[in-house]
C-alpha cells in the first residue's frame, strides 16, 4: 500500500507558558540513508515534553529547534511501513518500533564505543528537540537507534517505556539499593515514579511511597508498595523514615522537580545512602544535594540520572512482556495533549498519559 501524502501532526504554536498545539496537516517525511518511517501508533505524553512545548528551559539553553518543524513527542510506537535500502538487513516493513528521546547517536565517539553510556553521545539527536517527534502519524527516525518492540507489550504500553519507564528503571539501578533494602519513591502516584514503584518491586527493593491522599496510597500499595507516608498529614517526614528504616533509606529516587522535593530527600537517607536525581526543575537556582556537613558526616551519594541505554529500555520492555510492570494510562487523541499538559501541571494527571496518533 502506497504512503499518504500528508498527515496530522501537532504542532508547536506560540512561545512560554502561553504556547499550545495546534493539529495540522503536514506533508509526510521521507526517510533517507539509514532510516526508517514508522506509523506512530501510540505516543506518551513526558512532562518533559510540556517543559519543551512551553520554553520551560529555555533559560538552560532547551530549547525546540526549528528543525523539529514544532513537532515534540518522544515515547512512540507503531509500525515500519518504509525502510532504507541500507538497512533492510535490520528492519522490515511490517515490524513494531519504538521511537525514544534519543532518536540517533553517532557510534563512533568514546561515550558510544565504551559499550555502556552511548546517552552522552555529543552528536546524539533527540525526538522533538533537535529532529521531528513523535506527536504525528508518520514519524523518521534512525533504523539502527530505533528499539524493537516484543510480543507481549502493547503499542500504548511499549510508547511510555521508551522515556518514561526506562527512566525510572535506570535511576533504580543508580541507586545501588540492593534486594531487600529500602528506596523512597516521593510523588510515588505520579507518571514517572508509578513506574519507579513497579520496577523497585520487581527488583526486589521495599518500598516507600510517598504522596498525598487514600487515592494515591491505594494506588501505591497496588502497585508494590510495602510503605505508604502521607505528606498531607505527616509533619515530619524524615522521622516515619527513620521509624520505618531504623537508620533510613538506602536510596532515595527524586522525579519531581521540586525545591521541596530535592531539599528533603538527602534527609530521608541512612549513612552510604544515595540520591538519584531525575526530575528537571524550571527554577534554575534549585541545587541537589545538602550541606557539606550532612554530605560528609553521613557520606551520601548524589548521582544524576537520564533515560537509558539501547539495552536499558531493552531490559525495561522485558518486565512489562514478563506481566511484572504496567503503566497506569491516561488514553485521548492528539487533540488532547493541551488539556493533558494543563492537567500535569495541576497535579491531575491519573498515571501516564498516551494520545492514539494513527488512525
Amino acid at each position: 500500500m502506497g504512503l499518504p501524502a500528508t498527515q496530522k501532526a501537532a504542532v508547536k504554536v506560540g512561545e512560554g507558558e502561553s504556547s499550545k498545539v495546534e493539529v495540522r496537516e503536514i506533508e509526510v517525511p521521507k526517510i533517507g540513508p539509514g532510516q526508517i518511517l514508522v506509523k506512530i501508533n501510540y505516543s506518551g505524553l513526558c512532562a518533559s515534553d510540556k517543559s519543551l512545548l512551553h520554553d520551560e528551559w529555555a533559560a538552560g539553553g532547551l530549547k525546540m529547534l526549528p528543525v523539529t518543524q514544532g513537532i515534540a513527542g518522544h515515547e512512540g510506537a507503531g509500525i515500519v511501513v518504509a525502510v532504507a535500502d541500507d538497512v533492510k538487513d535490520l528492519w522490515k516493513e511490517g515490524d513494531r518500533a519504538g521511537i525514544k528521546w534519543i532518536a540517533s547517536v553517532c557510534r563512533k565517539c568514546e561515550f558510544c564505543t565504551n559499550g555502556h553510556d552511548e546517552c552522552h553521545c555529543p552528536k546524539q539527536l533527540n525526538s522533538g528537540f533537535s529532529t521531528p517527534g513523535t506527536f504525528q502519524e508518520y514519524c523518521v527516525t534512525d533504523a539502527r537507534y530505533a528499539t524493537r518492540l516484543p510480543e507481549g507489550v502493547k503499542d500504548e504500553e511499549a510508547g511510555p517505556i521508551m522515556c518514561g519507564g526506562v527512566t525510572a528503571y535506570v535511576a533504580l539501578k543508580r541507586s545501588a539499593v540492593r534486594p531487600g533494602q529500602w528506596v523512597v519513591i516521593p510523588g510515588a502516584g505520579g507518571g514517572l515514579s508509578h513506574f519507579a514503584v513497579q520496577y523497585a518491586k520487581a527488583m526486589g527493593m521495599r518500598v516507600i511511597a510517598i504522596d498525598g491522599g487514600d487515592a494515591k496510597r491505594d494506588l501505591c500499595k497496588k502497585l508494590g508498595a510495602e510503605e505508604f507516608i502521607d505528606f498531607t498529614k505527616t509533619k515530619d517526614i524524615p522521622a516515619e523514615v527513620m521509624k520505618i528504616t531504623t537508620y533510613g533509606a538506602h536510596g532515595v529516587v527524586v522525579t519531581a522537580a521540586t525545591r521541596a522535593g530535592y531539599e528533603q530527600a538527602p534527609h530521608l537517607l541512612r549513612p552510604g545512602g544515595t540520591m538519584v536525581c531525575v526530575g528537571l526543575p524550571q527554577d534554575q537556582t534549585i541545587i541537589a544535594g545538602a550541606s557539606p556537613i550532612l554530605m560528609c558526616l553521613k557520606k551520601l551519594n548524589v548521582v544524576g540520572s537520564v533515560v537509558g541505554t539501547m539495552k536499558d529500555v531493552e531490559e525495561a520492555l522485558d518486565f512489562t512482556a514478563r506481566g511484572l510492570v504496567h503503566p497506569i494510562l491516561t488514553k485521548g487523541e492528539l487533540g488532547d495533549l493541551n488539556r493533558f499538559c494543563d492537567d500535569m501541571i495541576n497535579g491531575k494527571l491519573a498515571g501516564r498519559a498516551v494520545v492514539k496518533v494513527a488512525a
